[in-house]
């Protein structure tokens, strides 16, 4: 147990993530990517959108000739035709004619900008007046504005989200090349805790922290494998363990981490093969009862048993190290926003407290109102809308100052 005492920084425990590796690499369909971590970069097979494209209705001009036009002195064009959706102009557009074109049209060739049809007065058939100048390529996308042949448009580690999906879909991508999902495996441990479809006998309590790190592991993309509940015995607990590391790529213990006489978790994890503790404690409140070890390739998490403390862990460490497996290069940012304490603050030097807080709007923007309670109760976390993060070499935060919140 002597590994509690020598605790870790938060900023060293997620220096940690560099020990462990991506999942391996798989091929999906496009449709299906959305959420998945690519595995490999994705260069432009051509230019996009491969030919210069209108982005007003109006009419394709060179823009030469609209020079000096205004309502009192307009430009007078000739009308050379018009560009249907989706074909190829048959025609070429010298200076001093102009071409009917519609939003998404190709410029035939001459043509370099489009004018607005709010700027243009159809005379008759055949001619038409320019009110308005326009600079070449105004209101229209170049050959190769948005990417050009060969550029690497997605970069190896980028995360996809629908515009990313609607990218290779336009440059012709049907499958792509991702990790694969990270399976995440949860053991709830502890005499005490019951099903959640038992009622709890007077020391007993139904089993939550199984749902809230399923909760936090599914938000994150992933996938999840619940063990149930395991007793406190070393030899049980050892065997599900052994189970979850076969079957998954990231094990949470929750409960048994902290140093009492029936905490197994440091006593199991030791005994396993190939495995080795890196972490046990944080300087972080709550949450100091924290172990990590690595098991293999693969990281093992035993989390503090009281909810709100495996929450904050799961939020704040927990994660980057299953960003890091899923095949983000670096931790996805934590969204953060500015609010006025509405009260004095305290917190204790050395460590790094992340305190409760529900957001407010208040006449001069956001405040953030601290959620007071012990890390036992999840209330304090049902009513929270953020952390509130005082750092290490701070004895707190007073009324009124403005700080960053982490949204929860």
């Amino acid at each position: 147990m002597n590994h509690f005492f020598k605790v870790k920084s938060l900023d060293e425990v997620l220096s940690l993530t560099r020990e462990f590796y991506p999942t391996d690499a798989e091929t999906v369909d496009t449709r299906k990517a959305f959420s998945r971590i690519l595995a490999d970069d994705v260069t432009a097979p051509r230019d996009m959108p491969g030919f210069r494209r209108a982005t007003m209705d109006g009419f394709a001009v060179n823009a030469s000739a609209t020079f000096g036009a205004s309502e009192s002195t307009p430009a007078w064009l000739e009308i050379q035709g018009t560009v249907l959706m989706g074909q190829v102009p048959d025609f070429e557009l010298p200076p001093g004619k102009a071409a009917h074109i519609s939003t998404g049209g190709m410029l035939p060739k001459g043509a370099d900008a489009v004018v607005m049809v709010e700027h243009t007065q159809t005379i008759d058939d055949t001619s038409v007046e320019i009110y308005k100048s326009v600079a070449p390529l105004q209101h229209v996308i170049d050959t190769s504005e948005d990417f050009a042949s060969g550029d690497v448009v997605l970069a190896a580690g980028t995360f996809i989200r629908p515009q990313e999906a609607g990218l290779a879909a336009g440059l012709g991508f049907t499958t792509l090349p991702v990790h694969r999902v990270p399976v995440v495996g949860i053991i709830s441990t502890g005499d005490e805790i019951i099903p959640i479809d038992q009622d709890p006998a007077p020391g007993r309590i139904r089993d939550i922290n199984s749902y809230t790190l399923r909760g936090f592991v599914q938000e994150a993309h992933a996938q999840v494998i619940q063990y149930g509940i395991v007793k406190d015995d070393p030899d049980q607990l050892r065997k599900v363990c052994e189970k979850a590391l076969k079957q998954t790529d990231m094990v949470l213990i929750s409960g048994g981490s902290s140093v009492g006489t029936r905490d197994y978790s440091v006593e199991v994890l030791s005994a396993l093969p190939d495995t080795r503790i890196l972490v046990h404690g944080m300087s972080v409140s709550p949450g100091k009862p924290t172990i990590l070890a690595k098991s293999g390739s693969k990281p093992v998490w035993g989390l503090p048993g009281q909810v709100v403390s495996a929450m904050v862990v799961m939020k704040m460490v927990v994660i980057p190290f299953l960003q890091r497996i899923q095949g983000h290069r670096v931790p996805k940012p934590l969204v953060r926003v500015p609010a006025k304490l509405t009260r004095n603050v305290a917190s204790a030097q050395g460590r790094r407290d992340f305190v409760r807080v529900m957001l407010e709007t208040g006449e001069t923007g956001l405040t953030a109102k601290p959620v007071l309670g012990k890390s036992g109760l999840i209330r304090t976390m049902v009513l929270a809308d953020g952390l509130l993060d005082i750092g290490e070499n701070l004895e707190g935060l007073e009324k009124n100052t403005v700080t960053q919140v982490i949204l929860l």
